[in-house]
């Protein structure tokens, strides 16, 4: 190493790496500045003082303009690494006494319902009552990213395709129907054809994209002849479940999540009715991640379940 190269960990602000990263999410300094509790001000000092200890230009801010540069992206990622070794400090250093301590952290897409799943948690937290969690909703791209960068313990989210830097194994399977709420001119109709549906308003998942997650509730769309622009799009299934319902536009839903809300008179499902599609719910996990003790050990559970239990019976109808 070359001398400057030497004592530029020990001359480097930590804090100003923390500072950074977040400017870079908030995509701006004064968010970033709300964000963090500080003055607007204080966040831009760091940032030059970081720029000046690294001789680099890291983000450019002009007025209406927001741009990370080449070295600033590279640094981001590097934070977010450290920022996730640093966060399970805590987890791997509970390991006092024969009870199991520590926190997990779960990164998980909105509205995941899965008795499987829950089983494994309830039947965890019964046995380890010191263990403490955290759960996070997002987008699955984001899950990914947090799970890439070890900013969580696991991740459950939709995947169009497998990283290959991380880990993914099917934790369950739903299939996905056309629904309508009450107010929809469909609800009360003692029959529904397919060709009712031509050219409906319709809302959409985010994700419901070509080579999406989503893509093949798209392509079911596309089979009932619905409008191909869509009057409202969500990445919350809750949301969009409140747009079904209050006829901005029909909709897609997992069968088993919506299953409720048909019972008690809220949601009508529309044809087609056979070939749904059927999307996979990943359990993502990062392996080069130091797994703490409780989280090895939760995943271990996890695990346990899938393999003992066939995906026909992870599969919700």
């Amino acid at each position: 190493m070359k001398p400057y190269e030497q004592r530029f960990p020990w001359q480097l602000d930590w804090n100003l790496l923390r500072t950074f990263m977040v400017v870079v999410e908030q995509r701006g300094i004064s968010r970033a500045a709300s964000f963090l509790g500080l003055k607007q001000p204080t966040v831009s000092a760091a940032l030059k003082r970081l720029e000046e200890t690294t001789g680099k230009v890291l983000i450019v801010r002009k007025p209406h303009e927001f741009r990370v540069t080449r070295a600033g992206r590279m640094l981001y990622t590097e934070c977010c690494s450290i920022f996730g070794t640093v966060s399970q400090l805590p987890s791997l250093l509970e390991v006092d006494g024969e009870i199991l301590r520590g926190h997990i952290s779960v990164a998980i897409a909105s509205h995941v319902i899965s008795p499987h799943f829950d089983d494994v948690l309830h039947g965890f937290a019964q046995r380890h009552p010191k263990v403490t969690y955290s759960f996070t909703v997002a987008e699955s791209d984001e899950i990914c990213g947090r799970i890439s960068q070890n900013r969580a313990s696991l991740g459950i989210c939709l995947l169009p395709e497998i990283p290959a830097d991380l880990d993914a194994a099917i934790l369950y399977r739903e299939y996905f129907g056309l629904f309508c709420g009450p107010r929809h001119r469909l609800f009360d109709a003692e029959a529904i054809e397919l060709s009712d549906l031509a050219g409906e308003a319709s809302v959409s998942f985010q994700t419901e994209t070509e080579d999406g997650p989503l893509d093949p509730v798209a392509r079911l769309r596309a089979r009932a002849g619905i409008d191909t622009g869509w009057s409202g799009v969500s990445s919350n299934l809750h949301e969009l479940r409140r747009m079904i319902v209050a006829d901005i536009g029909v909709g897609a839903l997992p069968l088993h999540v919506a299953r409720y809300d048909v019972d008690y008179g809220r949601l009508r499902q529309l044809p087609p009715y056979d070939d749904l599609p059927l999307i996979n719910i990943y359990l993502l996990t990062n392996p080069n991640r130091r797994w703490s003790a409780p989280e090895a050990a939760f995943l271990s559970a996890c695990r346990e379940m899938m393999a003992g239990t066939e995906l026909s019976e992870r599969t919700y109808r």
